[in-house]
């Protein structure tokens, strides 16, 4: 599994005259990694004998001692392998197989006055490699100001790579339309960054387990080398800890297609195990909500004779939700603070008091007869300190009045996150910068001892950490739903053929599927209005995962269209398996997945732009057993322009041995409920 090679090499300043090179593979002898110390640490990676990743300088640089790279020889290396089965509360899949081989490296220094070292520990698994810097404690370094951090990923003809990438740094957090470039044109970008090589070969680049540490966005140093760019604090710093310290896991996902980025778990296994114990109260459902009418401006969040979030209002919504098996309602505006200029102003709201036409008594005691649960809501407008002096009351009413989950909201312009720090001055933080990493998991923490569970917009990227939190239910972290109602532009058809294969590799999003009225602004190619057929938002559903759907349109258009109705009534929340079957990345995207503690599967097929036709094989399903496949479909004259609505409902009796033809319209999809017989 590893070998160590010796070559002779004129260093000059070095303490050696040996260069080592230490080489570890995957556990299917497919993905090889090389550690390397000529002239500074770096590492290189090959997938199936191409060279994917060139050689790339490993290292960090602290604030008044030396930088840990240029002189640092590697010392020592240790390896091992690991395999095991561990299980997922909810998600994807109920079994994740960690199957991986490890190296352990140690830089050190030869000076014996001052010695210096580090560790970098690598991780290779048949779907991709995760690496991690390790310091420990060692003379003159204890508390630790890191100004950067050296990590490169070098590839190889970056004109001819193609990337899928939104711009990091940026006024509007992660909600950007994606662009389609080659890789030379990235300037900087958020995590996670997928490419695909002229090869086909297909990658993504990203970071597991991020605590108490600056988010990575990538910034293109020179031509096809992508370099880590630490997200800083206010004052510059980029990362403040002390040693004995870990850094997050920087993840390279790599797959031959593009299908196999989407069945990797790679993120899931580099996190930590369950540190919340008994996590049973966690509830993965189906919500409906007071909120897309804000969106389309038939209600109010403020107070006053559109207000949406009254008794009455929400009285109505559990009826819809009680009567069509829906877990939750959410309700956004209750809670006093929403009039005036609440966006530029966080200090207002007020998270325990509401709004003299809500009565939040009363509303739970009604929800809870009817078996439906209230879902909290918290905007903070980015003011985080006003949200922390608050938040221990706030979970505690909730919990009082047997609310789960919270949507928790940080709306505020990049870098104005606001806090007081304790000189009582005003600092303004980014949202993924490393003060506000560990406000979003003290959130989350805070939550769970009150068990509720948190699903968080405007957020922090998902990195893997409901693993770790499984309260950490959701969080939006890209151009949701509710763009198509004023986003200017709205959401194009390719958005969710790309989402997918980029922001879907960290986790669930909270995107709010199931539009029913796509009218609200008149049909046609210009207005904002969700640009997909009715069916594709069926598919939605299966194709963007999260364990709380909501289904988010006014509950009139569901009920003047019950029939399609049905399939997001019947689609589950929570799998015992998922499997990508078909996909290229901007183009078009199928999942299937079985429901757990039951028989059944689900299909979401949807496309771009472009009308197309796509062969399904049905070999997912179990041998032994026929299936009624209830078939949700775009009809012969769909189109997401002029015709959104049509769509054909069919059944077929069908088998493992089958295959589906499914002719998907512009922009369009299908949803398919197999019924196990």
């Amino acid at each position: 599994m590893k070998k160590i090679i010796l070559s002779l090499s004129v260093l000059l300043f070095s303490h050696s005259i040996f260069a080592q090179t230490v080489e570890v593979s995957s556990p299917d002898g497919k993905i090889v990694l090389s550690v390397n110390d000529e002239g500074k640490p770096s590492y290189k990676i090959s997938f199936s004998g191409e060279s994917i990743i060139k050689p790339s300088r490993l290292g960090l640089a602290f604030k008044n001692t030396m930088p840990f790279s240029d002189g640092f020889t590697l010392s020592s290396s240790k390896e091992k392998s690991a395999k095991s089965v561990w299980q997922l509360p909810w998600g994807e899949r109920k079994n994740v197989t960690d199957h991986h081989n490890e190296l352990f490296v140690t830089f050190s220094t030869s000076d014996k006055s001052d010695a210096k070292k580090f560790n970098v520990r690598f991780r290779l698994f048949n779907d991709g490699v995760g690496f991690r810097y390790e310091v420990p404690k060692q003379k003159n370094l204890d508390q630790v100001e890191i100004i950067n951090e050296f990590t490169e990923f070098a590839i190889n003809d970056e004109k001819k790579a193609t990337a899928w990438w939104i711009p990091a740094r940026g006024w509007n957090r992660y909600e950007y339309i994606y662009n389609t470039t080659d890789v030379a044109s990235v300037d900087r970008a958020h995590t996670p960054f997928t490419f695909k090589l002229d090869s086909g070969t297909h990658i993504s680049i990203h970071e597991a387990a991020l605590v108490d540490y600056a988010a990575m966005t990538i910034n293109q140093k020179r031509p096809g080398v992508l370099k880590a760019d630490l997200t800083p604090w206010s004052d510059g710093i980029l990362v403040k800890t002390k040693t004995d310290f870990k850094s997050p896991w920087r993840t390279i996902q790599i797959s031959k297609d593009a299908v196999g980025l989407l069945n990797s778990d790679l993120i899931l296994n580099l996190n930590e195990p369950n540190k919340l114990g008994d996590v049973s109260w966690v509830e993965p459902a189906k919500y409906i909500g007071i909120w897309w009418g804000m969106h389309i401006n038939a209600n109010t969040w403020g107070s006053g004779d559109k207000h949406g979030a009254t008794t009455s209002e929400t009285m109505r919504y559990i009826d819809f939700a009680a009567e069509h098996g829906f877990a939750g309602v959410l309700v956004e505006g209750w809670n006093v603070g929403w009039d005036g200029d609440w966006f530029f102003n966080g200090d207002v709201f007020n998270f325990s008091k509401s709004y003299e036409d809500f009565d939040i008594e009363a509303v739970s005691a009604y929800g809870k007869k009817k078996g439906v649960r209230l879902i909290g809501h918290h905007e903070t407008s980015g003011n985080v300190t006003n949200y922390r002096n608050q938040m221990s009351d706030a979970y505690a009413l909730y919990e009082k009045h047997g609310v789960r989950q919270v949507k928790t909201g940080y709306v505020a312009d990049g870098g104005d996150i606001k806090r007081i720090d304790e000189n009582g001055i005003i600092r303004k933080e980014w949202h993924d910068s490393q003060f506000m990493v560990s406000e979003y998991l003290h959130s989350v923490t805070e939550a769970a001892k009150h068990k509720i569970s948190i699903n968080t917009h405007e957020p922090i990227k998902d990195t893997g950490l409901r693993r770790t939190y499984p309260n950490w239910i959701s969080r939006e972290g890209a151009r949701g739903q509710e763009f198509n109602a004023w986003g200017t532009p709205p959401n194009p058809p390719e958005h969710t053929t790309i989402l997918p294969f980029t922001r879907m590799l960290a986790g669930p999003m909270d995107f709010t599927p199931g539009i029913f009225d796509m009218s609200f602004n008149g049909l046609g190619d210009k207005s904002n209005r969700p640009q997909t057929t009715l069916a594709k938002q069926l598919a939605l559903y299966v194709v963007l995962y999260s364990p709380i759907q909501m289904a988010a349109d006014l509950p009139k258009n569901y009920q003047a269209n019950l029939a399609a109705f049905q399939f997001i009534k019947d689609v589950p929340t929570n799998w015992h398996e998922s499997k990508a079957i078909a996909g290229e990345v901007g183009e078009y995207v199928a999942f299937a997945r079985q429901e757990r503690d039951g028989d059944d599967w689900f299909v979401g097929a949807l496309t771009d732009e472009k009308a197309r036709t796509l062969t399904l094989k049905l070999d997912f399903l179990d041998k032994s057993k026929r299936y009624q496949a209830q078939i949700y479909r775009d009809g012969k004259n769909a189109e997401w322009i002029n015709n959104p609505y049509e769509m054909i409902i069919e059944n077929k009796q069908v088998t493992a041995n089958d295959e589906l033809v499914l002719p998907l319209a512009t922009s369009g999809g299908a949803a398919i409920r197999f019924k196990a017989l």
